[in-house]
């Protein structure tokens, strides 16, 4: 695949302060693949042949399923319905070899996902990306300071490749910030769901915590940092 399916400008995508930019970032990776495997792709060969192999997890089954450009999704589900009859099944419909093994390959082919495991690698050279503009770029690690939200999991992906090989120079700088800024929010996140729960107290009688605006979306924001999901 083109390297510049997933080629993003990061600096972009850290100007905007509100939420995770990772996920930001993540959102536009999934979403440029998304286009090109329902576009071009699927009349490459050797797309189709990869496709049929490793097949699609049910998430982004369902992203394709809803998303334009259904032939094209028709295309690749029917040459790849054909593998799975013709690799895995007899045509009378049952196992032609060991069913041990047959299952096998079946489960492992369910496990995979032909977009996620683009998304995975496009990922990992953006974030490769992020230690090499902290490490070199002043008005980069100005912005990256400037944030105001990580969340759990990418945090946690940012804190383990943060080292003096892929930082040098910068990456006790780098760690104390994403500390800093994931703490500051993480404390923030469990005052509100805090104060969101005491709405629902009988002390708070008459309060209405649907029409609390500080804090009627504490759950949703909880969970978006911890399943690194952003807010519609």
């Amino acid at each position: 695949m083109r390297d510049d399916i997933c080629t993003i400008p990061i600096s972009e995508v850290f100007e905007t302060v509100c939420g995770c930019p990772v996920c930001r970032m993540f959102d536009t990776v999934q979403g440029r693949i998304l286009d090109y495997t329902m576009g071009s792709a699927k009349m490459e060969p050797d797309v189709r042949q990869e496709t049929n192999r490793i097949g699609f997890c049910s998430s982004h089954l369902d992203m394709m399923l809803h998303r334009s450009g259904r032939l094209g999704l028709a295309l690749m589900l029917e040459s790849h319905l054909n593998e799975i009859l013709n690799t895995h099944l007899s045509k009378n419909g049952l196992f032609d070899k060991s069913p041990m093994k047959k299952t096998g390959e079946l489960s492992k082919m369910e496990s995979s996902c032909f977009i996620c495991e683009k998304i995975n690698w496009g990922m990992e050279r953006m974030v490769d990306m992020i230690f090499r503009l902290y490490e070199s770029e002043s008005d980069f690690r100005r912005l990256f300071d400037a944030q105001d939200d990580f969340c759990l999991s990418h945090y946690t992906l940012l804190m383990s490749g943060a080292n003096k090989k892929t930082m040098p120079t910068h990456h006790a700088d780098f760690t104390k910030v994403l500390v800093s800024i994931t703490s500051a929010h993480l404390k923030i996140l469990s005052e509100n769901v805090h104060k969101y729960c005491g709405l629902y107290d009988y002390r708070s009688a008459g309060q209405d915590p649907a029409e609390s605006e500080e804090y009627r979306d504490a759950v949703e924001k909880a969970v978006a940092f911890l399943s690194a999901k952003e807010l519609d």
